[in-house]
């Protein structure tokens, strides 16, 4: 049994949509950002870094903290979304880091300037939506050559899915990218996929309607005592 420390967010349904797609059981343990869960000892002892998700393997006797770190070890685990072969395994890799090092940083600085900062900075929104635009173009080029990122569906598919799924949220227009709107639509459609993006509650109402709008204000502003106090993901 896998004990997984998730809240709603792209970087917490990553590995939420790997466990859904590898079938290996797992127990769900909500970490409430806007409490501060993610700073008590008790969550630090698991993740110095406090942060989401982490998880526990307790046939291992095993914890491992950061995303992507989480989606290989479940990959090897299971023997699934990451080919053994040396240079399709680094073409995976490679896209994951993409995810890890750029994607989801710059989709996650838009988020706060445009989303969740009380004061409107254009520069630094219009920076992080352009360059979230870029990286965008980078992975629509990747997909018009290929089915997925990297030969077969992979664990870099479902980290990079996660977050530019959420590209309203970050105020980026996706219409401009054909492609990337197809593989996003594609993955969309694997019942583990809309499984796991509703772990460990389902936000997806946040994005639509005049409700959800209310609701969406609602969590903005929960969301910004997290960013301005450095209790973020």
């Amino acid at each position: 049994m896998i004990d997984l420390y998730t809240a709603p967010t792209p970087n917490g349904w990553k590995v939420s949509v790997m466990l859904e797609e590898t079938g290996l059981p797992y127990e769900v343990h909500p970490v409430d950002l806007m409490k501060g869960q993610q700073k008590t000892p008790e969550f630090l002892a698991l993740n110095p870094n406090g942060r989401i998700p982490v998880i526990v393997d307790r046939e291992a006797d095993l914890t491992i903290f950061e995303s992507g770190a989480i989606l290989i070890y479940l990959a090897e685990k299971s023997g699934r979304f990451m080919p053994s072969d040396t240079k399709q395994r680094m073409a995976v890799l490679q896209w994951l880091m993409f995810q890890m090092g750029g994607l989801g940083p710059m989709m996650g600085q838009a988020n706060v300037f445009y989303r969740y900062m009380p004061e409107k900075i254009e520069t630094a929104i219009q920076r992080y939506q352009a360059e979230t635009a870029r990286l965008f173009g980078v992975l629509d080029g990747q997909l018009a050559q290929n089915e997925f990122l990297a030969g077969d569906y992979s664990i870099a598919d479902i980290a990079n899915w996660c977050w530019a799924r959420t590209a309203f949220w970050s105020g980026v227009d996706r219409e401009p990218f054909p492609h990337l709107n197809r593989w996003i639509a594609q993955i969309e459609d694997r019942p583990a996929a809309q499984a796991g993006v509703k772990v460990p509650v389902d936000i997806s109402e946040l994005l639509g309607g005049s409700e959800a709008k209310n609701k969406a204000e609602t969590f903005v502003r929960g969301a910004r005592t997290i960013v301005t106090t450095g209790k973020d993901d």
